[in-house]
Order: C-alpha cells, then sequence, then structure tokens
C-alpha cells in the first residue's frame, strides 16, 4: 500500500460492499424524509408539523440510544444490520400503504397524519440501533492504519445518498407522486438488505459479553466525558446541528418563500449534501488531519455564516450556493469527527460511543428540526433560520474556548502511531 494512497481502503471487498450499502440506506433514509416533510406540509401548511415529524423520530432515537450502543457491542454486527434494515423495511412499506390513494380517500386528515407520525417514531427506535452497528462493522473491515482513508470514503458514500435521496424525492414527488416515490425507498432498503448478506458474520471483539447493562452503559459515558477530544467535537457538531437546522424549513422555502416548486426544492434539498460529497473526495487525495481541531472549528463558524446567507436571500440561486457552501463545511467537519472517533475509540466500546455520538449529533437534525419548526413558527422562518445562524457562530466560539485540547488537536500524530503498529 502506498503511503498517501487515496484509494486505500477501497482496494477491500468487503468494505466496497458496506459502502454500497450504506450508499443505499441513505439514499432510502433522506429520499423517505423529503418525501414525507413534503406530503406532511402540503396536508397541514403548518411549519410545525415539520418539527413534529423531527421530535417523533427523535425521541425513541435518544431515548433508546445508550442502551442500543450496549446491544450492539454485546451481539455480532452483520446480524444486527440485518435486523435494523428489515426493521426499515416495514416502515418504508407502512408508509408506501398509507399514501396509497385509494387508503387516503377513505381516512380523515388526522388519521393519516397520526400514522406517518407513528411510522416515523418506529423508524427512530431503527435509527437508535443502525448508526452504532454501521460505526462498529466499519472497524472490522479495514485495519486501524487506513480508518482516516476509510473514514473519508465512507462519509463521502454517505453525502452521496444524502445528495441522491433528497433529489430524486424532489423529482420523484413531481414525476410519479409521492405514492410511488414510497415504492422506490422500499425497493431501495431491500437492496441493501441483499447487498448485507455478502459480507460473512465478525467477531465480537468485546471482552465483556453479558456485563451487566447499566455498568456497561456508565462505562460508555465516562469513556466519552473523560476523553475531552471526543466530548469537545460532539458537543460543538451537536449545537451547530441544531441551531443550524434549516434544512427542514425547505419546503416553506420551496412552496412559500422562493416559489420553486418540487423540482426546486430537490435541488435545494440536495445542494448541501453536494458541497459535501466535492469536500470529502477532496480530502481522500488531501487529508485533513494536520491541525484537525482548528479546521473542525472554522468549517463549523464557516456553516453558521452560510445558514444565514440562505435565510436572508430571497433568490434561488443564491439560496443554493448559501446551501452548496454550507454543505461543504460541514463536510469538513464530518470527515474530521468520523477520524477522531475512529481512532480515538477502543474496539470494545465502538457501540457504546457510538451511541452518545448518536444522541449528540445524528439525533440533533431531528431536534433541529424540531427547533426549527418552533421558532418559525414563534418569530416567522426567515428570523428562525437567521437565528439559528448566529447561535450556531456563538457555539463554535464558545466551544474553542472551553475545549483547548480540541483547539490544538493534530490528528496527524494518531495516524503515525497506528501505521507504526
Amino acid at each position: 500500500m502506498k503511503k498517501n494512497d487515496p484509494y486505500a481502503a477501497l482496494r477491500f471487498r468487503e468494505f466496497n460492499i458496506f459502502l454500497l450499502v450504506r450508499f443505499a440506506m441513505v439514499f432510502a433514509w433522506t429520499m423517505q424524509f423529503v418525501v414525507i416533510e413534503w406530503e406532511v406540509y402540503s396536508i397541514t401548511k403548518n411549519p410545525l408539523s415539520l418539527g413534529i415529524i423531527g421530535l417523533m423520530e427523535v425521541i425513541p432515537a435518544v431515548s433508546m440510544a445508550l442502551f442500543a450502543g450496549h446491544i450492539v457491542d454485546q451481539k455480532e454486527k452483520r446480524g444486527l444490520l440485518i435486523k435494523c434494515i428489515l426493521g426499515f423495511s416495514v416502515v418504508s412499506l407502512g408508509l408506501f400503504l398509507i399514501t396509497w390513494p385509494r387508503i387516503i380517500a377513505d381516512l380523515s386528515t388526522e388519521v393519516i397524519l397520526y400514522t406517518v407520525y407513528f411510522l416515523v417514531f418506529m423508524g427512530g427506535i431503527v435509527r437508535a440501533f443502525l448508526g452504532p452497528t454501521i460505526f462498529s462493522l466499519f472497524s472490522l473491515l479495514v485495519p486501524k492504519k487506513i480508518y482516516p482513508n476509510a473514514a473519508t470514503w465512507s462519509s463521502s458514500v454517505w453525502q452521496m445518498g444524502a445528495v441522491v435521496g433528497p433529489a430524486f424525492g424532489g423529482f420523484f414527488i413531481h414525476w410519479i407522486g409521492v405514492h410511488w416515490s414510497m415504492c422506490f425507498v422500499f425497493a431501495f432498503s431491500l437492496t441493501a438488505l441483499m447487498l448485507l448478506f455478502q459480507i460473512p458474520k465478525k467477531p465480537i471483539l468485546n471482552p465483556n459479553i453479558g456485563e451487566p447493562v447499566m455498568k456497561s452503559l456508565k462505562e460508555g459515558i465516562k469513556f466519552v466525558k473523560n476523553t475531552k477530544v471526543i466530548l469537545g467535537a460532539l458537543t460543538l457538531d451537536m449545537f451547530a446541528v441544531l441551531f443550524g437546522g434549516a434544512v427542514a424549513l425547505l419546503p416553506i422555502y420551496a412552496q412559500d418563500i422562493l416559489k420553486v416548486g418540487p423540482e426546486g426544492f430537490g435541488i435545494l434539498r440536495a445542494a448541501p449534501a453536494v458541497g459535501a460529497l466535492l469536500i470529502m473526495f477532496t480530502s481522500a487525495h488531501f487529508p485533513l488531519n494536520k491541525n484537525a481541531g482548528m479546521k473542525l472549528l472554522a468549517a463549523i463558524f464557516g456553516f453558521g455564516v452560510c445558514i444565514i446567507v440562505f435565510g436572508l436571500s430571497t433568490w434561488f440561486w443564491v439560496s443554493v450556493v448559501a446551501l452548496f457552501l454550507s454543505g461543504a463545511t460541514d463536510g469538513i467537519s464530518m470527515v474530521i469527527r468520523q477520524t477522531i472517533l475512529q481512532l480515538r475509540t477502543p474496539d470494545a466500546m465502538r457501540g457504546r460511543v457510538a451511541s452518545v455520538n448518536s444522541m449528540f449529533v445524528g439525533s440533533s437534525n431531528e431536534l433541529g428540526a424540531f427547533e426549527s419548526g418552533l421558532t418559525a413558527k414563534l418569530m416567522g422562518t426567515v428570523t428562525a433560520v437567521v437565528f439559528g445562524g448566529g447561535m450556531t457562530i456563538l457555539t463554535v466560539i464558545g466551544t474553542g474556548a472551553f475545549f483547548p485540547k480540541l483547539r490544538k488537536l493534530d490528528l496527524q500524530k494518531d495516524l503515525e502511531e497506528h501505521q507504526k503498529e
């Protein structure tokens, strides 16, 4: 393997299959979320309803996250991921059925809406297990010395799915309607399931199998609390995503402010992910490991600025560029954060650390959606987005002040240590 081989991780067959599975799941999940956002807002015309969608997913995802991390560390990873994908497939099938025109005609708006909320809630339970399982399986597919490169490609594939999923969601709503769009989501989840069977079962690296749940959870929380670099990175990203959740309000911008319809909605929804994807492909050739802490802080500061510009814009292409740049800065943040987690987390604790990460970061997307919907209801859509961007900037300043180890972080040293192993 070349010293700076940008394709090092792609030379492992099982990792390539893993990337295909991850792409299929991210594509399905993000497309489903976009389609349901559009359908719910079309039914209610109430920005708070968009926030409730996020809340319905974040409640089970957060409340079950630590328990899910314990289970992931105790179980075989591939088998657990199969169960997660099956659970998602059931949710997608339910959303396909509840959006069937023949069924809608016989049901009241309230019944349809509450059924959608219930299915999203069930999806939140699946998500509590999905993130830690994927994170843990990842580490079993490649050697530690190429974790940074593998993290870059994994994040790139995640963003690729996040580009194509929302874009297809917006276009498919226009082309074939909400109902058949959900059928497409269901088909992709089944594709991910079939691909996953090509990866053999993996060993369980946790030496404490059968450990009491409470003891296991306390050890996971204690590790994150005492590892200041991880705690600082998670805190920073959590508040940035929480307050910078303008994406949740895109249906309002597309329908009422920019007036660009479902096609424009798809472009707006995909723009951040396109920016992130380009950054991630670039970082595979030009790693972000050196002075990673300052790069992380600068990236999220830039993210906050982009959100403010987007919130104030009334021109479609200015809004698209602002979202594109917000995705680029978020992409830098994601690559650095994933590399920190992979390099600094012991094998036996990956599920628990990933579950804490999902509580801090993954679920903050949905909690951010609720915050955005609530503040939009209280202070108006534009003011809410600008407020969120401003709070993101303040969070960066505060995190940089309270976590000096994060400011000084240089991941190049970690990588050199692993290359000596």
